[in-house]
């Protein structure tokens, strides 16, 4: 059971993604057709890429975002995700372009600013009851773990980093998140993890670590 003040917190914060997500959509619409064309014209349609992901408790809801890759096609050599991701698919995720549709998924209230990033839906049986807590709040569009190596810092220290969010979620911690995201971002750090061309694959943290489960 939650107690009284971090129900209180819980309720500003939700209040809080509202109103932003509110401001920052308008604000923001002129980016957002510019990219939305530029995608139609570089990749083709459709412009969003939309995908099921875990949510509050677990529960699923479908995540927007701006295409990054081309459609498969092993005629022409386009199988792997690097042969589909091209240079201005790179540059939209260099520069979290390709995340400004999830605001509208925070406005629907199914994710928040600030929380653990939503991950796969596959990697829900993987999870142990531990890393699984990371799923008792709404997931954000930046988090603890996207400040301290975002898709560069190692599953077990990503899951970890949810977990300590979880615990101790303010919203000056929020908006100490907020302020160092936006220098991630300006540096284009984490991006990649070593190897790939965005996050590894999450094998279960005993996979990972040779420890139990």
């Amino acid at each position: 059971m939650q107690s009284p003040r971090r129900t209180r917190t819980l309720r500003t914060k939700r209040l809080l993604d509202i109103v932003g997500a509110v401001v920052a959509l308008v604000a923001l619409s002129p980016v957002l057709a510019v990219v939305a064309g530029l995608v139609a014209i570089r990749l083709g349609r459709p412009v969003l890429f939309r995908q099921l992901r875990p949510g509050l408790h677990g529960v699923t809801f479908t995540i927007l975002k701006f295409r990054t890759m081309l459609e498969p096609d092993p005629a022409v050599g386009l199988v792997s995700d690097s042969d589909r991701l091209t240079s201005f698919g790179s540059f939209l995720r260099s520069t979290s372009l390709d995340e400004l549709p999830s605001l509208w998924n925070i406005l629907r209230g199914d994710m928040s600013f600030v929380g653990p990033r939503p991950t796969l839906c596959r990697y829900l049986d993987l999870y142990t009851a531990e890393e699984s807590r990371r799923h008792d709040v709404l997931p954000g569009l930046t988090g603890l773990a996207q400040v301290r190596g975002r898709n560069a810092l190692p599953w077990p220290e990503r899951l970890r980093s949810d977990v300590e969010y979880v615990d101790t979620v303010t919203l000056g911690l929020d908006l100490r998140i907020l302020l160092r995201t936006a220098v991630v971002v300006l540096r284009r750090e984490g991006i990649a993890a070593p190897g790939h061309v965005s996050s590894d694959v999450f094998e279960g943290t005993a996979a990972m670590t040779g420890g139990p489960r």
